[in-house]
């Protein structure tokens, strides 16, 4: 029997009754990125805060829980493997989203759940995030 693989994605209204899981669109498809490095997820995340996207929550999770979910929902998965330089965002993010924001009510989503580990992580403090978006702006 095959383990399953710990992966990060990347969660929007994490562990609430409104939970989106964050996609990127190929063609008509929308795809799950399951990222096999938390840090690699990590900035994918600020890339996308850089672009005035919504701040997503890391999480990790069963990458088979993720691949259910997908073929339920009928989305595409992919596996970035760690310190992969392809993980970029597009310049280009979609106006309107399946998910609302927490503040938006009527909305019901379904969610992904998460191992106990991935609950306890501790979240990125203010000053650590100024200083990754300083360097990632740095690299641009």
């Amino acid at each position: 029997m095959i383990t399953p693989m710990r992966v990060f994605v990347l969660l929007f209204n994490a562990r609430t009754e409104n939970e989106g899981i964050h996609t990127i669109q190929v063609g008509d498809r929308n795809k799950v990125l399951m990222f096999e490095s938390e840090d690699d997820a990590t900035r994918f995340a600020l890339m996308l805060e850089a672009q005035d996207f919504l701040s997503p929550t890391v999480e990790a999770i069963d990458s088979e829980e993720v691949k259910e979910f997908c073929q339920g929902a009928d989305y595409d998965w992919e596996i970035v493997p760690n310190d992969s330089a392809l993980a970029i965002p597009p310049e280009v993010n979609v106006d309107e989203t399946d998910w609302k924001l927490e503040s938006q009510e009527n909305v019901a989503e379904e969610t992904l759940p998460r191992s106990q580990e991935s609950q306890e992580k501790p979240e990125i403090s203010d000053s650590e995030l100024d200083s990754i978006r300083r360097k990632l702006e740095g690299l641009l």
